[in-house]
């Protein structure tokens, strides 16, 4: 680390905090890709490309499940007044608790139907245990929001990382005594029980304790029923095209899929944690309407943020095909194709999240609602038109041109809190354009493979 970059990072200040947190958690990340890739490829040997499929379609029920019911808990702690309140957070932690309970409820409701939608009987099975994860995460404390909202990520990260070693370790074993597709499902519980046990154990605070108080129900629940509403669009942003091609696709090339969107998402994940542990105690402390050194000072971190994003995206779009060649057997040379797509077309969207928080940092929830409203309906219907149009290939840049669509929605959300910055990301997005463009170029042959799969 250079001199100039720690200097930057000590003290107690917002940006010298903002970095440490960044560091932090962009570094925790690249750990537990790293590990999670590691594991990815052992599991490929052990079970088979339709497993993948299989447990991709448990993933986005349980994302479904969790963000339909989401009342945003996290973003109203490192945003309220009160967020370090014990009677405030004691409520936040019932209020969780009792979420996580009816979501498995709603789960053993919704098996069967699920099951019949994709067409696959097996998943009577596997989603009402798997969905047993989103009991255990309610009861997680809020120690961990309480740390993120004062940009501490360090202990947080590590006990993450070890959560997710533990299980990914129940993954292999199991893998390895029955290659089935249980040893995803019970590998899932095993991570969550282990995070739940972590945070309890090693991260600083008082224990939460079963708490109503009306006056905190009340604001979490106002502030919550936005980002409901908010959440229920973000699923169709976020799990829109894994809800499509899960349907449209067979389950092996969907289990290809998301073996590609595994590895050229990583950008993606990393940014949307970054930002949601960072940006909204940035936003919130130093508000770009504020003040013109506020707006200079948010531009910076953005564009400096951005940049390293669009630069991951660049280098994963460009050598996506490669990497699948170098790290799976030949079952899984399709996904190459469909990594350097997926890298390529994540330009709009790695720009939209590292701004659209400076409304949930100033309490606008509801105008964040609106803002993600118009977004789903373009990006849902720029997949559903891109597969009409040209199949996979085209559902996936489609995602891409849905995203740009809601750009002048996201100026409106934007402009009544002084944090559209147009300028910087006109440059980001044409920067990012062109290194897409070029990674395609270099992969002509393995995205033309690609238009085999058009209309399935």
């Amino acid at each position: 680390m250079s001199v100039g970059l720690r200097g930057a990072m000590s003290g107690g200040g917002l940006v010298a905090r903002a970095l440490r947190s960044s560091v932090i958690t962009g570094g925790g990340f690249v750990v537990q890709q790293a590990i999670r890739l590691a594991s990815n490829l052992i599991l490929t040997r052990l079970l088979f490309p339709e497993a993948f499929g299989m447990m991709a379609l448990v993933s986005v029920f349980l994302m479904a499940l969790a963000m339909f019911s989401d009342l945003g808990v996290g973003p109203s702690i490192m945003g309220s007044a009160r967020g370090d309140e014990d009677d405030f957070l004691d409520t936040a932690w019932t209020i969780q608790i009792l979420r996580g309970l009816a979501l498995w409820g709603l789960a053993l409701a919704l098996t069967w139907p699920v099951a019949a939608f994709y067409g696959e009987a097996d998943l009577v099975r596997y989603l009402p245990v798997a969905a047993l994860s989103l009991v255990i995460g309610g009861f997680n404390p809020t120690r961990m929001e309480t740390a993120n909202r004062h940009l501490r990520a360090g202990r947080l990260t590590l006990i993450e990382i070890a959560a997710q070693v533990i299980g990914i370790v129940v993954a292999v074993v199991l893998a390895a005594l029955t290659q089935s597709i249980w040893a995803l499902v019970i590998s899932g519980l095993a991570a969550a029980l282990a995070l739940l046990a972590g945070l309890n154990l090693f991260l600083p605070g008082r224990a939460n304790r079963l708490r109503w108080e009306p006056a905190a129900a009340h604001e979490l629940i106002h502030f919550g029923k936005w980002i409901f509403l908010s959440t229920f669009m973000g699923f169709a942003i976020g799990q829109s095209d894994k809800v499509i091609l899960g349907r449209v696709l067979d389950l092996g090339t969907f289990g290809l899929f998301n073996i590609a969107f595994f590895l050229a998402s990583v950008p993606m994940m990393m940014g949307a944690l970054v930002m949601r542990r960072v940006l909204i105690p940035v936003y919130r402390e130093s508000p770009p309407a504020a003040s013109d050194a506020n707006f200079a000072r948010v531009r910076r971190m953005r564009a400096g943020g951005t940049a390293i994003l669009l630069a991951m995206v660049g280098v994963l779009a460009v050598l996506g095909d490669w990497l699948v060649a170098v790290l799976y057997d030949a079952r899984y040379a399709q996904a190459g194709g469909m990594a350097v797509l997926i890298a390529a077309a994540q330009v709009p969207a790695l720009i939209i999240m590292t701004c659209d928080q400076a409304a949930l940092a100033a309490g606008d929830s509801r105008r964040f609602f609106l803002f993600t409203c118009v977004r789903a309906a373009t990006v849902t219907g720029g997949i559903l038109g891109g597969w009409a149009l040209a199949g996979l290939p085209g559902a996936i840049l489609g995602q891409a041109l849905g995203n740009l669509a809601a750009c002048p929605a996201l100026g409106w959300l934007l402009r009544p809190h002084r944090a559209w910055d147009w300028q910087l990301d006109t440059v980001l997005g044409l920067g990012g354009a062109g290194l897409g463009l070029a990674a395609v170029a270099l992969n002509r042959d393995a995205v033309a493979a690609l238009l085999a799969l058009a209309g399935g």
